[in-house]
């Protein structure tokens, strides 16, 4: 009986993850399939692939100069935005007041605000400093809406930290900047090295902010997906080389940097 309760087991747990990764797959198919194939009914799982979809992108778009974008936007919102939360998880990790749970409830209560509803002030407010289709008007806003995942998963690794190390250092004449840069720092790279890493991704995956206000100019990677739906119809073959020239670079830092990430969303879990 256990042993055939093993089996159910392992065959739900592979049957879940084939179809988590199904989607991914049926994406690498279809970048490399042509437009024909793409769209033939019933579908085709066995052809000749091509690279013509790809050469199609980087003929007609600047895929160099989109993905530079995201990586200008992604990596300047995640440093900004540690820069600003570590000190800010610091203060409540190690000074807290009666109000230091309800701030943190409140930061994550704006994360269940849906972004639509914040669309027309931040875009006004962007129109009006002459910050529309610019990678500053990203940067803050991507700095934003990441700051309360980034206080909290900070804040989680922090206050495991035990006091004692920096009543230890206080008495031996240790000044605030000294106890955050010597002491703290040192033994919190692996929260900050995990908050980074999940708020890059996030700000790479970012499309809703960057379709709304950014253009030609400013637009990241999500913008260069978007272009391949028009009123004519979706080009599903480019669509899909698109999508997988941009998801690439995210999935390989993704990969090679899982531990970390398991690390970071797991830190206070277990007491």
């Amino acid at each position: 009986m256990k042993h055939f309760a093993l089996i159910v087991r392992t065959a739900a747990a592979w049957g879940f993850t084939l179809l988590l990764v199904f989607p991914l797959i049926w994406l690498v198919l279809t970048a490399f399939k042509t437009e024909q194939q793409a769209i033939s009914i019933p579908p085709q799982l066995f052809f000749t692939p091509t690279m013509e979809s790809f050469a199609e992108v980087n003929t007609r778009s600047d895929y160099l100069q989109y993905a530079k974008n995201s990586v200008i936007t992604s990596v300047l919102s995640t440093v900004l935005g540690l820069l600003i939360a570590a000190p800010a998880a610091y203060s409540m990790a190690f000074f807290r007041t009666s109000k230091t749970r309800d701030i943190l409830m409140w930061m994550l209560s704006t994360k269940m605000m849906p972004a639509v509803g914040a669309l027309v002030p931040i875009y006004v407010m962007a129109q009006t400093a002459g910050l529309l289709d610019s990678l500053t008007a990203l940067v803050i806003v991507f700095t934003l809406s990441n700051l309360p995942i980034m206080v909290w998963m900070l804040y989680s690794g922090l206050k495991d930290i035990p006091p004692d190390i920096l009543e230890a250092a206080r008495m031996d004449g240790a000044t605030l900047w000294d106890e955050f840069t010597q002491v703290i720092r040192p033994l919190a790279m692996g929260t900050l090295a995990s908050t980074g890493l999940l708020c890059l991704v996030l700000s790479w995956n970012e499309a809703f902010w960057s379709l709304n206000l950014s253009a030609a100019k400013a637009g990241t990677l999500a913008a260069l997906i978007a272009s391949y739906s028009s009123p004519e119809g979706l080009f599903w073959a480019k669509l899909s080389a698109a999508s997988l020239m941009a998801i690439a670079p995210i999935v390989v830092v993704g990969w090679f940097s899982q531990k970390q990430l398991v690390q970071g969303l797991t830190f206070g879990a277990v007491k």
